[in-house]
């Protein structure tokens, strides 16, 4: 089925330019997104996705209210909604398998909604910026491809990619829009900023540092964070990473794989704290036997099976 806006056939494009020229509501949709301030989003009832992580959920969930995602630069934040059901799914997608990862996308949103609900399934994208690799546009257009392979019908909504999602600061091309939210109870969605991006955020960084593919993170039938087991061999270099500055993580990363994508000056200020403290969890020294400490000052717990664990939203 096609992929469509305004009840109109989104056909396949070359550019996401191509895109925005071919259908201007969406490029007027972009603007006014864009124009918005990021919202501060309370910690209580969010559940925040991380890279490569997706997670689904419907009004009716009691824990969560809010799936969040931030630090996108080349990568893309997808939000799919059911308008008669509202379930929601949200995803960051990095381009690693964006054809695998957008089926998962739409069945965690079908499987929640049931055939006798009426309502249209609603897509917003947000994410990329006009970078010097084309990586965003890359990213982009596969995703748009991909949902529109799909069997249902997709309302495309929300088009804030790459031209539209970007400016120049200093000379330097970066995105204007860095996070979204998403409100599970309304289907509001909005750019974001948070300071929580847990539960268990070390312990789920490893398993994408370690090469794992997009996972559903969340069980909305029990309403419990899940952290499948995952594997990584001891890395030596590690315990140097951890004893570097911010400055010198980010002059030598520039050659490195963590930024072979795009330069180092479009991140936000926060992501060299957060992918050291994440990398950390992968140092031989500081690996994570309990993935969850136990106490009532944070009000979760853990269920472990063989180096699987299960958290409860905050």
């Amino acid at each position: 089925m096609p992929l469509l806006t305004q009840n109109q056939r989104i056909e396949r494009v070359n550019s996401t330019s191509e895109l925005f020229s071919t259908n201007p509501q969406l490029k007027e949709s972009a603007k006014q997104f864009v124009s918005r301030s990021p919202e501060a989003v309370d910690t209580k009832q969010l559940l925040y996705v991380q890279q490569r992580e997706f997670a689904a959920t419907t009004p009716a969930d009691n824990s969560v209210s809010i799936l969040g995602s931030d630090d996108a630069t080349t990568c893309h934040l997808v939000v799919l909604s059911h308008t008669g059901s509202g379930a929601t799914c949200l995803a960051h997608c990095d381009g690693s398998s964006t054809w695998t990862e957008v089926p998962l996308i739409v069945n965690a949103v079908t499987s929640r909604s049931s055939p006798a609900k009426e309502g249209r399934l609603e897509l917003h994208l947000v994410g990329g910026f006009d970078d010097d690799k084309r990586t965003s546009h890359s990213l982009s257009l596969s995703i748009l491809a991909a949902f529109q392979k799909q069997k249902e019908e997709i309302h495309l909504e929300t088009c804030c990619i790459t031209d539209m999602n970007d400016i120049i600061k200093d000379g330097i091309h970066r995105p204007v829009v860095y996070g979204i939210g998403v409100n599970v109870k309304t289907g509001h969605v909005f750019p974001a900023s948070f300071t929580c991006r847990g539960p268990a955020e070390e312990l789920r960084s490893a398993r994408t540092f370690s090469g794992g593919q997009m996972v559903e993170v969340y069980d909305s039938s029990r309403e419990l964070v899940k952290i499948d087991p995952c594997r990584w061999t001891p890395n030596n270099d590690m315990s140097f990473w951890l004893s570097q500055d911010d400055e010198t993580i980010l002059q030598i990363c520039r050659m490195k794989w963590l930024f072979s994508l795009i330069s180092r000056l479009v991140y936000p200020s926060v992501f060299v704290h957060v992918s050291t403290c994440r990398t950390s969890s992968l140092c031989p020294s500081h690996q994570i036997h309990h993935p969850v400490s136990a106490g009532s000052s944070d009000r979760r717990r853990a269920v472990s099976r063989r180096s699987a664990a299960s958290v409860p939203p905050r």
